[in-house]
């Protein structure tokens, strides 16, 4: 007989969504390697995806330096925390749609999310909300 109150797991509210509308949509993509030093990135991590003639269509946080005929643009985010080293790029999990908490959202160090970078999200289906903590 199969125990239907047997306990499978927990679930720890982290308030990164705020509401299902849009319905959350997980994909794959690809984190460019590091240069300097391994870093570890955080659930929650905006990504930006690389574009342009020199672009290679990886991923970086949000906010990075782009290089020269490089577009840098607002894409996803980053769906479990993740190590990235300097040998090998890294295949990870990310939201491609979603409603999020904008206070919730982590960027590269030193930049502020922009109008702009926000219009890029809307357009690939992630709004972004403002959400006060209980």
């Amino acid at each position: 007989m199969t125990n239907l109150s047997k306990k499978l797991g927990e679930m720890n509210f982290d308030g990164l969504f705020t509401d299902v509308v849009p319905a959350v949509q997980v994909r794959g993509g690809i984190i460019r390697k590091q240069t300097t030093s391994a870093v570890t990135l955080k659930r929650g991590t905006i990504l930006a995806k690389s574009y342009g003639t020199a672009g290679d269509g990886k991923l970086v946080i949000l906010g990075s330096t782009a290089t020269t005929n490089e577009t840098l643009t607002a894409n996803c985010i980053l769906a479990e925390d993740v190590e990235v080293g300097t040998t090998a790029d890294v295949t990870v999990l990310a939201y491609r749609t979603g409603h999020f908490a904008r206070n919730k959202l982590a960027v590269a160090s030193g930049y502020t999310l922009k109008a702009t970078d926000e219009e890029e999200l809307r357009k690939a289906g992630i709004l972004l909300s403002d959400a006060i903590e209980y």
